[in-house]
């Protein structure tokens, strides 16, 4: 079996995104692999929203842009320490925010990190809403330098809630060994 060494884990701090990083805490741990956890700022959130990208980008020491980072880096950790407990109890962890468009950077940040593999959520956008909006995790899959992992919502069910990879491939592969 192929050895997992770094996960990219790209968040957006939805909900949904809860799910990705959990698949991606679930696969790495078995294998000790570095979990990058990766939070995209777009321009439009900066202090320059009609700033070009790359400038924008670059501008980490500018006081104002420096002070939207470190508060959006506060949020990520917030959000991965409220879900998944503390994180000094999972070294493997790294927290990272950036500035630009969130599919270029994932495939960027996959590509400088030598990343195995991305696992990410999917917000199960599909017909209008899907062509206004679009899916980041569908360009990320189509431009990836490794594999992608895309974790789609959880289907609204009468069964109870299951936690976990384990789980749920424990599920499937008793469902199918039944038929």
């Amino acid at each position: 079996m192929y050895k997992l060494k770094k996960i990219l884990a790209p968040v957006d701090l939805s909900n949904l995104s809860k799910l990705g990083l959990r698949y991606a805490l679930d696969i790495a741990a078995p294998q000790d692999a570095e979990v990058i956890v990766y939070h995209t700022l777009t321009v439009e959130e900066t202090p320059y929203p009609q700033g070009a990208e790359e400038w924008v980008a670059k501008q980490t020491e500018v006081p104002k842009v420096k002070k939207v980072l470190d508060r959006r880096k506060k949020q990520l950790e917030r959000f991965v320490v409220e879900e998944f407990g503390d994180l000094n109890n999972h070294p493997g962890i790294r927290l990272e925010v950036e500035i630009g468009t969130p599919y270029k950077k994932i495939v960027d940040k996959a590509s400088q990190e030598a990343a195995d593999m991305i696992v990410m959520s999917t917000h199960g956008r599909t017909g209008v809403m899907h062509m206004l909006i679009g899916s980041v995790t569908e360009r990320v899959i189509r431009r990836a330098p490794c594999p992608v992992l895309a974790v789609p919502p959880p289907q609204k069910s009468k069964s109870r809630p299951r936690k976990g990879l384990a789980a749920r491939l424990l599920v499937r592969s008793r469902a199918s060994s039944t038929q």
